[in-house]
Parts: structure tokens; sequence; C-alpha cells
């Protein structure tokens, strides 16, 4: 496991300059450049406020802002557009870049980082869209704020964990990379972003806490809707799951990379 992080710091310009060659050759010859990594999600918050805001905006109490609904919205988004991505980008990353892991010899370990930073960077852009959108629409910050530092670090973790795993069974299984897209549409659904969880039955609402996501979620709400201290309770939980799942997830990296580039 040492030799993997040695390994990884000595390639390190390699995977800065990935990231940075993915970022340019994604906004090749486009008008907008980066704008099209926000204006997507962004597009989204609008479809879901323009609909549901008049139904939800009066079940969202302790929000003294006629957006409130959007804004919340967006906060719930922030977290989950981070953790999809990164799942959705390992899910298929060994399978597309098989011919690679053939060709040259480079340490296996930087595909996934090379996802993380590039997903972290999508999602920095997007918050800072965000804050300027808050801003505009008259909702105020605290150094509450500064708790999405290490709730980033949460969701990049547990997004890793689960991602990496999938990503290495759908080399040997492919139909995993068929039903992972249709688990992560209904996970979305179950976890309170669209919707406040008060709208949930009380006789159903302990459930949520089965869920990872919305302890996270409802920790981004916590801190970016109410400036509110999240609820550590609930996030160590997560982080210790997290925890788990990247070690599990690089055990089998180690153990698979060699029979990978095989089946590949």
């Amino acid at each position: 496991m040492f030799n993997m992080f040695k390994s990884l710091w000595l390639y390190r310009y390699f995977v800065l300059s990935s990231i940075r060659n993915e970022l340019v050759s994604r906004f090749a010859r486009s008008k907008l450049g980066g704008l099209w990594m926000i204006i997507q999600p962004l597009s989204q918050v609008l479809i879901y406020a323009l609909i549901l805001s008049n139904i939800l905006a009066a079940k969202l109490p302790g929000i003294d802002n006629k957006y409130a609904y959007a804004i919340y919205l967006m906060a719930g988004l922030l977290a989950w557009n981070l953790f999809s991505e990164i799942i959705s980008r390992s899910l298929t990353l060994f399978i597309e870049q098989g011919n690679i892991m053939k060709k040259m010899s480079f340490p296996r370990i930087t595909l996934p980082t090379i996802v993380v930073g590039s997903c972290g960077l999508n999602n920095i852009l997007l918050f800072i869209s965000m804050m300027g959108i808050f801003l505009l629409l008259g909702h105020q910050f605290s150094f509450v704020t500064f708790w999405l530092i290490p709730l980033t670090f949460i969701v990049i973790m547990l997004a890793l964990g689960i991602g990496l795993i999938l990503g290495i069974m759908n080399v040997f299984i492919r139909d995993i990379g068929q039903a992972i897209p249709i688990i992560l549409q209904i996970w979305f659904w179950f976890t309170p972003i669209v919707y406040p969880e008060s709208i949930i039955p009380e006789s159903y609402r302990h459930l949520l806490a089965l869920n990872p996501m919305y302890h996270i979620t409802n920790a981004y709400h916590q801190v970016l809707v109410y400036n509110q201290m999240p609820d550590i309770n609930g996030l160590i939980s997560v982080f210790f799951i997290a925890c788990v799942l990247v070690l599990v997830s690089l055990f089998l990296f180690r153990r698979a990379s060699a029979e990978m580039v095989d089946v590949l």
C-alpha cells in the first residue's frame, strides 16, 4: 500500500498535467469553455425550481427568502453531483483506458486519482458559481461555510471507494456498468435533495439514517442553507464507512490490476 502512494507521488506531475489536458481538450473549440461545467447542473436547478418551488417553498422553515427552494436544491446538488460524477466516471475508467494500460507502463493508481482531481475541479467551479447565485438571491453566509472542506473530502472518499470497487468489478462483469446508472437514479430520489425530509411520513423518516448520502446532503443543507454546524454524529459514521470502502477498493485494485489488463 505504501508503494502505491509512493509511486503516486513520483508521478504527481503526470497526474496534474493529465487533469489540465483533460480540462483543455474537453472545451477545445468551445466558445463558452468551462461554463459548460456549470450550465448543466444550474439548468437542472432552474427546471426543478420552476416546477416545484411553489409547492415546496412553504415547507422549508427557517429560510427567510422567497428563493428558499432554489437555494436548498442547489446546496444538495452540489454534494450529489460530485458523488455521482466520481462513481460514474470510475465505473468505466479501466475499460476506457484499457489500451493505455496495455501499452504503457505507469502506476495504475494514477487513473482514479486523475478522475478525482478532474471531478474535484468541476465541483470547485460549480461551488463558486453557486455562491455567486446565492449572493444574487440575497442569501448570506458565515464562517460555517468552511465546513464544506471536510464535507467535500468525505464525499470524495465515499464516492472513490464505491466507484473504484464497481469499476474493477465492471471489467469482469459488464452488467454492472448497465445497472449502476439506474441505481444512482433511484438513490438520488431516495435522498432529500429535490424535496425536504419533512414531507416524508414520520414513521419512515428513521430509514434515512441508513442512507450515507442523506447525512452528507443534510450537512450541506445545514451549512449552506441554514448557516449551522452539521450533525457530527451522522458524518462520523459516514466517514468510517468511506474509509473502509477506500481501503477495500485499494486492496482489490492492487490484487486485480494485472488481471484487469489481461481481461481488457
